[in-house]
């Protein structure tokens, strides 16, 4: 830092990067170093921020993404050019597909050096700009800590998702002036008086109105009024899919979750319901079974979502309401409706069909391998009321969507655009955040090996979550897909897999193998024994059979 001749201050632009972070109360960057954003480290040395070195770039991107699902401010990831470019682009799919707010620093060659095929050198807009809302370069030292705000609103302007910065490493050292660039607001648009009268008189003329919430930009606060505004009409919610807790789990409200392989009592309910409210989603591919669902232009569907484009969305628009959900919810708490007695009987019948297809297997172990339905039951029945779920992509996920007891925005943390590797970086970064909570995430055994090495950075920054692998030997629903479409020909589906207990253990955490349901609950006692007198991360190592699924 230092003073020109009129005595104001001046500091690098990387260093002004940081200190605009830290204004945009950005708390923590996930980073893989580089040299070619040394700067923006050096300005993180004695900032706020807290710097979690991440151990691959597609953790890196995956923590950054998860974060921004718990807040409505970005992840904040930082990687270096050209390989580390390349390895942070999945997750910059995950935060396009599923509307995350994510912000992704990339350190690039000297600006003198484009254009020559310099060291690691690559076209940022080129790859990054059909799968990020917008792709900035800092071409100017003078407008860091400007590209900076913009890329912060744009992150999280309209519909959420993935900013890209490309940072020339000559051009963040320059020296600029250390003022700061001012927050932008973001519109969050709301229910004009059309709007709410036309929702007023759908929801009085409806038999079997359903809302469906989904998306990553609602607050807590959001969520609870949501929740208690549907409890005292008796309308009944549904989660898209890898979005419950919205409305929680124990609510008599929600009635389950809507999206691949979903169960049956949720199965029929976009064509039964006369209807249909979306709030921060859209029906979009998966949950129309691949836009065949509801596609009847006489149905009725109401659409809340900030963006005015409707991107990703099928069938019937009756009305669309541009807002974000909390202020829709603002808004829709002065609407108090009279409660019809059809409303009653549908949103009873459709939760006292939740509640079956949720109540829990005997926790009692049977005799034989380990079963996923003895670890949930002895798990869900342990668990505190404000615990987390984190997972990736697989059939295993679907024993978290049956039975994990999501009660509150944002307990449940995945992928929606079915990307494997995401379920140990997301239970990082979900620990990272509420270290009093219980994280438990739940990995098959191919998707934990592509990121399990940040179990690494779990030890390193005290991250704490429970780490359950359901091993099979295989990738499970691309053998159930193989199946059915070729019967009796396996091919590329199965794994040999390392003991991922030692594997824990080798990283500084607990690890048990388990192989015979009468080992689960002793399991799972050591586990969280180990979480909460020695402050580590716990993983148990499930033997499975294949072939077994949750529904």
């Amino acid at each position: 830092m230092s003073e020109n001749a009129q005595g104001l201050t001046k500091k690098s632009a990387g260093h002004v990067i940081v200190d605009t972070l830290a204004a945009h109360g950005v708390e923590r960057a996930y980073v893989v170093p580089g040299e070619s954003y040394l700067d923006v480290l050096d300005g993180l040395h004695n900032s706020s921020i807290e710097t979690v070195v991440c151990r691959h770039e597609g953790g890196a991107t995956y923590m950054a993404e998860a974060e921004g699902k718990m807040h409505q401010r970005p992840g904040i990831a930082m990687v270096t050019r050209g390989p580390g470019a390349a390895n942070a682009h999945v997750g910059l799919h995950t935060a396009w597909q599923d509307s995350t707010p994510l912000v992704l620093f990339v350190g690039l060659i000297p600006f003198e050096h484009r254009e020559k095929e310099a060291f690691q050198e690559f076209d940022p807009k080129a790859w990054f700009g059909t799968g990020a809302k917008r792709v900035m370069i800092l071409d100017h030292a003078d407008r860091a800590s400007e590209v900076v705000a913009e890329a912060m609103f744009a992150a999280m302007s309209g519909r959420p998702g993935p900013v890209v910065v490309g940072l020339p490493e000559d051009v963040i050292r320059n020296e600029i002036s250390a003022e700061l660039h001012p927050e932008i607001p973001v519109a969050t648009g709301g229910m004009t008086v059309t709007d709410w009268k036309s929702l007023n008189n759908a929801l009085q003329e409806a038999d079997k109105p359903l809302f469906i919430f989904g998306g990553n930009d609602w607050s807590q606060q959001g969520a609870a009024d949501f929740t208690r505004w549907l409890e005292e009409h008796d309308l009944p919610a549904a989660a898209e899919w890898r979005c419950e807790g919205t409305v929680p789990f124990n609510s008599p409200s929600y009635v389950g979750p809507i999206g691949y392989g979903r169960p049956k009592p949720t199965y029929d309910l976009l064509e039964e319901t006369d209807l249909l409210i979306f709030v921060g989603t859209v029906p979009g591919d998966v949950i129309t079974d691949g836009f065949n669902v509801r596609q009847n232009w006489e149905k009725k569907n109401f659409l809340v979502t900030i963006d005015p484009s409707l991107r990703g969305r099928s069938g019937p628009v009756s009305h669309q309401i541009v807002a974000k959900p909390d202020v829709f919810v603002r808004d829709l708490l002065l609407m108090d409706l009279p409660v019809k007695d059809s409303w009653k009987e549908w949103t009873s019948r459709m939760r006292g069909e939740q509640e079956k297809f949720a109540a829990l297997p005997t926790p009692v172990p049977a005799d034989g391998p380990a079963k996923m339905a003895t670890l949930m039951s002895n798990l869900v029945t342990a668990l505190p009321e404000d615990a987390m779920v984190t997972f990736g992509a697989g059939e295993h996920t679907n024993w978290a969507h049956r039975y994990f007891p999501t009660n509150g925005y944002a307990s449940m943390l995945s992928a929606r655009n079915g990307s494997m590797g995401y379920s140990i970086p997301s239970a990082v970064a979900a620990s990272l955040n509420y270290p009093g909570r219980r994280v438990v995430t739940i990995a098959g055994d191919g998707e934990f090996l592509m990121n399990g090495q940040e179990l690494a950075t779990a030890t390193q920054y005290g991250a704490t979550p429970l780490v359950i692998i359901m091993d099979n030997q295989q990738y499970g629903t691309i053998r159930t897909h193989q199946e059915r479409q070729y019967p009796e020909r396996v091919s590329g589906t199965q794994l040999q897999n390392p003991d991922f207990a030692l594997m824990a253990q080798s990283f500084g955490g607990f690890g048990v193998r388990v192989e015979k349901d009468a080992e689960i609950p002793a399991a799972l006692d050591a586990a969280v024994e180990a979480i909460e007198g020695n402050g580590t991360f716990a993983l148990i190592h499930l033997i499975v059979e294949q072939g077994v699924k949750a529904y």
